[in-house]
């Protein structure tokens, strides 16, 4: 398989053997046209020959003297994108300056035009930025990866301003086109744009938050979303809060049941207090207080047959009443590994973990539960005999116990070839 490098190597020979641009490199990718940057400056000093006009037998290779003195670069006939191309990434800027001068009415080269307004030469980045200015809006879309990939280069701002100005300003189905772009940063500005300007109905976001994959985009779309509550949709709790509500993402969910306190549904936060993320049982529990119900009496009476829901135990640890940690510590020996689990954690929320009760779950079948009681008796690990723990790094123990075994005696300086046991 051809490394980016050697792509980009290709492409520029093939340029120079005069190849037409789109059959040269892949020209929806914005790494064709970064690599393609690089290429022509690398190979213009290897390999020197390949630019000059005698390289070709049709004579239209460019005709550039690197070392000439004279301030610009001319050309006896009018040049071809691939001509351009080369020349828009040559390692001398008078080439690169000169050439700017013909990419007027020629798209093809727009994404050349994008990198040179965050060129080093400072004539050449400003006759570049004079050009794109005077770009169509609507041509600034498609290369709007490359725009952002730019963007972050110390001199590319200006590029990414002219691009996030015409999405805030053009036609929204121009921004709306870019919501789906398979590039992240390209996606992120898409729907940022698309909230400030109010395209999407509450629904679509909701629905967006609940299922995309970027984290900044469900961000985005959930506060946006939830932000519509009020404003007398036909259904806000069907088509805002239980798309939120049902993410199988965290700080969606956690969106959605804070939500629930501005919808006014204060009890329908109920069900998350035994969430498997911290953050949504801790929203939960505030709304509910902000609702005026306690969630701790909630919390005990679930802990009185948790297997159905497991994290009744570390929610009530975590509602820090210190008076609940016997019924916690209780539900150590609860023959459900993961309310086992969740009641170490729930000790570990009370700062009422005792070395003794918990010393013993460092044997535990349970994956989770030996995680759980090591970082509980990790602060405390000079305490834990050693012998126990060595007995644990048996070859025909299973591979969590082990792991444990040495993360506690690493705590006590105690783990030197311990690992090589794992």
């Amino acid at each position: 398989m051809l490394t980016s490098e050697d792509k980009s190597t290709e492409a520029v020979t093939r340029l120079a053997a005069g190849v037409a641009l789109d059959q040269a490199l892949d020209v929806t990718d914005p790494e064709s046209w970064i690599g393609l940057d690089v290429g022509v400056r690398e190979l213009a000093w290897q390999r020197p020959e390949l630019f000059h006009s005698n390289a070709s037998p049709s004579g239209r290779r460019l005709s550039w003297e690197p070392n000439a003195a004279l301030p610009t670069v001319t050309w006896h006939h009018r040049p071809g994108d691939t001509e351009l191309a080369l020349a828009l990434c040559h390692p001398d800027g008078r080439i690169r300056e000169a050439a700017l001068d013909h990419t007027e009415g020629r798209p093809a080269l727009l994404a050349l035009v994008v990198i040179r307004c965050a060129d080093w030469a400072r004539p050449v980045r400003e006759r570049a930025r004079v050009l794109l200015a005077e770009t169509p809006p609507h041509r600034l879309a498609p290369h709007a990866a490359l725009t952002l990939r730019i963007g972050r280069r110390p001199r590319g701002g200006f590029a990414q301003e002219l691009l996030t100005g015409a999405l805030r300003a053009g036609p929204a189905a121009q921004a709306e086109a870019l919501l789906d772009n398979g590039d992240r940063s390209t996606a992120r500005l898409a729907y940022r744009i698309a909230v400030e300007r109010r395209l999407l109905p509450a629904a679509q976001l909701a629905q967006t938050a609940a299922r995309h994959r970027d984290i900044v985009v469900q961000d985005l779309c959930a506060e946006a979303a939830v932000a519509t509550l009020g404003e007398g949709t036909s259904d806000e709790f069907s088509e805002v809060l239980v798309p939120l509500l049902g993410s199988r993402q965290p700080r969606v969910r956690s969106a959605g049941v804070t939500a629930l306190r501005r919808a006014g549904r204060h009890s329908d936060a109920e069900p998350y207090l035994t969430d498997r993320s911290a953050v949504v049982r801790a929203c939960a529990q505030w709304v509910l207080r902000q609702g005026g119900t306690d969630p701790a009496p909630l919390y005990r009476a679930l802990c009185a047959d948790p297997a159905a829901r497991p994290a009744a135990a570390v929610g009530l640890g975590e509602c820090r009443v210190p008076e609940d940690a016997a019924l916690v510590r209780a539900l150590l020996t609860h023959p459900v590994p993961g309310v086992r689990a969740c009641a170490v954690a729930g000790l570990r929320a009370l700062e009422a973990v005792r070395v003794d009760d918990i010393r013993p779950l460092l044997d535990d079948p349970s994956a989770a539960v030996v995680r759980q009681a090591t970082a509980a008796l990790l602060p405390w690990a000079g305490n834990v005999p050693q012998e126990l723990l060595r007995r644990l790094l048996a070859e025909d123990r299973p591979r969590h116990q082990r792991i444990a075994a040495v993360r506690m005696l690493r705590a006590v300086g105690a783990h030197a070839g311990v690992a090589r046991q794992l």
